[in-house]
């Protein structure tokens, strides 16, 4: 029985790490003097690079060591962990640890070769941190894999502790038969019992003692009658108890129909998982008899009870878990049944014939002095001395008139039916037919003619019916070959269709004339320049939309038309355009106010205040070319596709665009790609053996 209590707690990547670390600097020394030599500063980071190197290999190897192997454990507990947490996953994990402690030896192995070229301690020490930094990433990488680890040793912490060798009672039946107030009644365990189904969800393990010897009974999770597929996981760890546990078997059959299913879905669950019981004692236990007694079930149920029962050659008995009327009868002959079972399995081994030569066989004593010498038939002193000689064993005078009675007998059959006769009493032995078929290292024993099974026909069954606990029966369609032959002859029948098809269109060409050839060519090939036309108008419109810049909105765009512009879009559509032509021309133009101080609002060049003509200064004209320069410096009027309708919408949008990155650029000093030290103080670097200098990169 395996202990999975005993499986140590599986740390976290970053737990490892801080641990290994600790352990390589408190293992090894924390100083390099100057005065150092280089062979001795080698070894001081060899030392460590080694150290870091079995400490990994410990702790990863402790995890690969600690789990149960799926191949070297009992195949229930092997089909148990498959069920709970899929074994392929499970193989997955362990593999990646292994193979991270692997990779680890090699790095440690590479930097220790590496530290051996080491020309100066500044060279030695780096080496060393890579080193030590590709052994925490391979860590790093494996953090799923360990914490799948340790969710899987906490549930197998909490499995039953289950012995599969040992003398067992298993339970099993429908949900809310009944199954958990008998193990509560006859061992000493405290299953949950609800009036529910699905109560318990588990096994569960209880202990009893009978005849001065321990047994565990097993209380299984209930089964509903449906497909092996089909079945979720609390019912799957029924089947695997079942399947390989070699207990007795007690199938609980509420015949009060209280649990919600009839006699009838009982016993075709019963027959269902039939195949499970094989070899094993099995009881059909009526349970709940204080609702519905035996002598008051209708015959058609007692019936079909007893049939079931009869063609599994199981034995049927009653309890009632309130009244406890019949509950340690169930028990002591399902134990004397298992205990039997045993005895004559025990008798039918081999393990008989291997304790016979130490059984020593006490001689009597010699009444008299009469010689009683051993008798040995004379047939078989024929075979001792024909067998010595290598002859064939000689026929005395009884077997040769038997022989000579059944030649006579089968002369008129022909002498293929006497060859027959003459070798049919003689049995071939595996070294007769070792030599007939080749000799050693060409005939092959077939061991499939030794099978105890219930026909004949079933030992060259080349499929089994249940293989890896599955029917394999489900997976076999019958009417494959039927099915394929149907889709053959429809293959056939389209195949002839293309081929009568292609052999028209065929004609059909042939027939043309020149001229109708020629004009096909012409419309494949304006076609095809067509669909390349077409392509790259696609392309183009693809480039198009890929650009950065905003599209300004039609309406934007329409703003922009002059008079004679609007005269000739009238004109085209058919309109008069001289009312509107007019219209537009009497509208006033509104002009943008300017801004308060600049040099635009003075007098025009060469005008006074009162309209007289006057000279202005040059340096008055300097500064007004200077401040009107000065009103939107740096920003270009819009372009026509920007999507700004003038000069001061564009200007907003820059504005607006510059404060909402000043927060950006004031934060831009860290980000996701800059170095993180969430740990401002770590323990490997902090604690320890210090001495003068510091403690910065150890």
């Amino acid at each position: 029985m395996y202990d999975f209590k005993a499986v140590k707690p599986v740390a976290k990547a970053h737990e490892l790490i801080d641990t290994v670390l600790s352990r390589v600097m408190r293992k090894s020394a924390t100083q390099i003097h100057p005065q150092f030599h280089i062979t001795r500063v080698r070894e001081f980071y060899m030392t460590k690079v080694r150290l870091a190197q079995t400490f990994w290999e410990e702790k990863l190897g402790q995890i690969v060591t600690d789990f149960p192997r799926l191949d070297d454990i009992h195949p229930f507990y092997a089909d148990l962990i498959n069920v709970l947490y899929d074994r392929d996953h499970y193989k997955l994990a362990l593999g990646q640890v292994n193979g991270a402690k692997n990779i680890i030896t090699a790095i440690g192995k590479d930097y220790v070769r590496a530290l051996k070229y080491g020309d100066t301690a500044f060279r030695c020490k780096h080496i060393k941190r890579a080193a030590l930094g590709r052994m925490c990433t391979v860590v790093r990488k494996h953090k799923a894999a360990l914490e799948y680890l340790e969710e899987v040793r906490k549930h197998l912490a909490r499995l039953p502790a289950i012995n599969p060798n040992t003398r067992t009672l298993l339970v099993c039946g429908f949900p809310n038969v009944g199954k958990s107030s008998f193990m509560n009644k006859v061992t000493n365990a405290d299953v949950d019992v609800q009036p529910y189904a699905f109560t318990t969800k588990s096994l569960f393990v209880g202990h009893c003692d009978y005849r001065y010897v321990p047994w565990q009974v097993i209380d299984t999770p209930g089964i509903l009658d449906k497909p092996l597929e089909a079945r979720n996981t609390i019912e799957m760890q029924s089947i695997t108890a079942l399947a390989h546990l070699q207990a007795a078997i007690l199938f609980f059959l509420d015949i009060s129909e209280t649990c919600g299913h009839s006699i009838q879905a009982q016993c075709d669950l019963f027959d269902s998982i039939k195949p499970l019981f094989a070899r094993k004692p099995l009881t059909i236990v009526c349970t709940k008899t204080d609702l519905q007694p035996m002598s008051t079930l209708d015959d058609a149920s007692k019936a079909l009870i007893a049939a079931t029962a009869k063609d599994a050659g199981a034995s049927i008995t009653s309890l009632s878990n309130v009244t406890e009327e019949g509950v340690m009868v169930v028990r002591n002959e399902a134990c004397d049944q298992l205990l039997a079972s045993r005895t004559d399995a025990k008798k039918a081994g081999s393990r008989l014939a291997e304790v016979s030569h130490r059984l020593v066989v006490t001689m009597p004593k010699p009444r008299d002095t009469r010689a009683r010498p051993s008798h040995i038939p004379a047939s078989v002193a024929r075979a001792r001395a024909a067998d010595a000689a290598g002859e064939d064993l000689p026929m005395d005078a009884d077997e040769a008139a038997a022989a000579a009675a059944a030649a006579s007998s089968h002369s008129a059959a022909g002498p293929a039916a006497a060859a027959s006769s003459r070798t049919e009493g003689i049995r071939k032995l595996e070294v007769d037919l070792e030599r007939e078929q080749g000799g050693v290292g060409v005939y092959s024993a077939d061991m499939s003619k030794n099978y105890l099974l219930d026909e004949e026909d079933w030992k060259r069954d080349v499929m089994p019916e249940i293989m890896d606990g599955r029917n394999v029966v489900d997976y076999v369609d019958p009417e494959i070959l039927t099915r394929l032959e149907a889709l053959e002859a429809e293959e056939a029948a389209l195949e002839a269709r293309y081929s009568r098809e292609a052999a028209a269109a065929s004609a059909l060409e042939a027939a043309k004339t020149p001229l109708e050839r020629a004009e096909a060519i012409a419309e494949a090939r304006l076609a095809k320049a067509v669909r390349g036309q077409r392509a790259v108008r696609s392309m183009q419109s693809r480039l198009r939309q890929a650009t950065n810049s905003a599209v300004m909105p039609k309406t934007v765009r329409g703003r922009a038309m002059t008079r004679p512009g609007l005269a000739a879009h009238l004109e085209t559509l058919g309109m008069d355009a001289s009312g509107a032509a007019a219209v537009a021309k009497a509208a006033p133009v509104r002009r943008q106010g300017k801004r308060g101080r600049s040099t635009d609002r003075r007098p025009e060049d060469g005008e006074g205040a009162d309209g007289s003509d006057v000279e202005m200064d040059e340096g008055v004209e300097r500064a007004k070319r200077r401040r009107s320069k000065s009103v939107m410096k740096g920003v270009a009027a819009p372009q026509e596709g920007e999507g700004f309708r003038d000069l001061e919408m564009k200007s907003r949008a820059i504005k607006s665009s510059r404060r909402a990155q000043k927060k950006m650029q004031s934060e831009g000093r860290k980000g996701e790609g800059d170095r993180f030290i969430g740990t401002k103080m770590p323990k490997h670097l902090f604690s320890g053996k210090r001495g003068i200098g510091t403690t910065d990169w150890r």
